[in-house]
C-alpha cells in the first residue's frame, strides 16, 4: 500500500510541474528556476515489472534534494533556492520515454535531468533533451549512450555517465566466469539495448578467453517461460548461464533453471544485482554471481546512514542498487549549479565537466569522454539472502 501511495505522490509531483507554452528547439536557451525553486527531473520505470528499480532510482534523487533543502537550500549567486525533484514514469519503454522526455523538455522550469534507467530509453530521450539544451546525468550502461550522444548549444556535452559502462562490465563478468572454471558458456539476453549490448560484450570477451559459447539467443524483457531454452542449455553441458536483462525476468530464469535441475553457475548483470531479484528468485537466487556498476550500499562509506534515512523516508522499501548513484547525481548537479552562478540549464551543462564531488559512491568527476573517472565494476555473490562484494575491477 505504501508503495502505491509513494508512486501516486511521484506522479502528482510530475503533473504539478505543468508544461510551458512551447517545446525546446536547437539553439534555444535551456530551462531556468521557477521562483526560488530549482527543478530537476528524473526518468525511470515507476510502473511495470521494473518499478522496484525505477522507484529506487527516483528515491535517491529525492533524498539528496531533502538533504540540501534541510540545510537551508542551495546558495546560487547570493540567492537561496530549494531543490524540487520531478519524477517521471517512462515505464521502461522507449516510446513512453520519448513522450516523457518531450514533456520535460517543454517544461522551462527544468534545469537538468537524472535519467534514464534503461539504455534504450536514454538513447531515445537524450536527443530530445539535447535539442532543448538540457544536460543529463545517466546510469544507463550501453556504451552508445555517450558515444552517440548529440551536442547541445555551444557544442556542449549533453550527457554524462555516473557509473561504469558495459564495455567494462561485460569483460569483467566473463573474466570472473573463467575464474569459476566455466569453459562452456550459455548467454541469453532480453533483446533490449541494455541486455543485448551487455551480452555482446560478455560474448566477445568470453571468446577471447577461449571459452566455448554454446548458446547465444534472445528472449524478451517480458518473457515468463525460459524452459525450452534452459532445456537446450542443460543438454549442452554449459557450466555457466548468463542473463542479459533485468531483475524481474532474471529471477524467473533462475527459478526455472533450478526447477529443471541445472547446477550451472548463474551470472546476472547489474540490473539484476538487487534485493528485488533475491526476493523474486527465492532459494534459486542463492549463489547467483553478478557484475554491478555500483558496490552494495553497505560497502559504501556512509552507506548505513543512507539506508537508515532511506527506509525512514520510504516506508516498506529497501535500497535496491541505484539510489546511491542518483543521490550523488543530484549532489553533482547542485555543485554544477553553484559553479554556474545561476539556475540556467546551459550554464549548468558548461559547468558539469569541471565538477568533482565526494559522494556516497566515491569521488564523482568526469573524463573528457564524459565517462566517470575511476568507474568500477563490482563482482557480487548472493549469500544468505543478500549480495556481498567478492572483488572490484577498475
Amino acid at each position: 500500500m505504501m508503495k502505491k501511495q509513494w508512486l501516486a505522490a511521484l506522479v502528482a509531483v510530475a503533473v504539478a510541474g505543468g508544461l510551458s507554452a512551447c517545446g525546446g528547439k536547437s539553439g534555444e536557451a535551456g530551462g531556468g528556476a521557477k521562483g526560488d525553486v530549482i527543478r530537476i527531473a528524473t526518468g525511470s520505470p515507476l510502473s511495470g515489472g521494473q518499478a522496484s528499480a525505477g522507484l529506487d532510482f527516483a528515491n535517491g534523487a529525492v533524498l539528496a534534494a531533502d538533504e540540501i533543502n534541510a540545510k537551508g537550500g542551495l546558495d546560487v549567486g547570493g540567492k537561496k533556492y530549494k531543490i524540487e525533484i520531478v519524477s517521471e514514469d517512462d515505464a521502461a519503454d522507449p516510446k513512453t520515454g520519448a513522450t516523457v522526455a518531450q514533456k520535460t523538455a517543454d517544461d522551462k522550469s527544468i534545469v537538468a535531468v537524472v535519467g534514464h534507467y534503461n539504455s534504450g530509453v536514454t538513447m531515445v530521450a537524450n536527443p530530445i533533451y539535447a535539442r532543448a539544451n538540457i544536460a543529463s546525468l545517466t546510469l544507463s550502461t550501453n556504451p552508445d549512450v555517450t558515444k552517440k550522444a548529440p551536442k547541445m548549444a555551444d557544442n556542449l556535452t549533453s550527457i554524462f555517465r555516473m557509473d561504469a559502462h558495459d564495455g567494462m562490465q561485460g569483460p569483467a563478468l566473463a573474466v570472473y566466469a573463467q575464474k569459476k572454471g566455466v569453459k562452456k558458456f550459455a548467454i541469453l539476453d532480453d533483446a533490449t539495448a541494455y541486455g543485448k549490448g551487455l551480452s555482446d560484450e560478455v560474448e566477445k570477451k568470453a571468446k577471447e578467453l577461449g571459452m566455448d559459447v554454446v548458446m547465444r539467443e534472445s528472449a524478451t524483457d517480458k518473457t515468463v517461460d525460459f524452459k525450452s531454452l534452459l532445456t537446450k542449455i542443460k543438454a549442452s553441458g554449459a557450466e555457466g548461464i548468463m542473463w542479459g536483462g533485468y531483475d524481474d525476468t532474471g529471477a524467473v530464469l533462475a527459478k526455472q533453471a533450478r526447477e529443471l535441475g541445472l547446477t550451472s553457475f548463474v551470472f546476472m548483470p547489474d540490473a539484476a544485482c538487487t534485493p528485488n531479484y533475491l526476493k523474486l528468485a527465492g532459494a534459486a537466487g542463492e549463489g547467483t554471481l553478478c557484475s554491478s556498476t555500483v558496490v552494495p550500499v553497505d560497502a559504501m562509506k556512509g552507506g548505513a546512514d543512507f539506508t537508515k534515512q532511506y527506509e525512514q523516508k520510504f516506508k516498506g522499501q529497501t535500497v535496491q542498487a541505484y539510489a546511491p548513484l542518483t543521490y550523488d547525481a543530484v549532489m553533482v548537479l547542485a555543485e554544477a549549479i553553484k559553479k554556474a552562478g545561476a539556475p540556467d540549464a546551459v550554464k549548468i551543462a558548461a559547468a558539469l565537466p569541471t565538477v568533482s564531488v565526494n559522494g556516497l559512491s566515491g569521488t564523482v568527476a568526469f573524463l573528457p569522454d564524459v565517462e566517470r573517472k575511476d568507474a568500477e565494476v563490482a563482482i557480487l555473490e548472493a549469500k544468505g539472502g543478500k549480495f556481498t562484494l567478492v572483488e572490484s575491477v577498475k
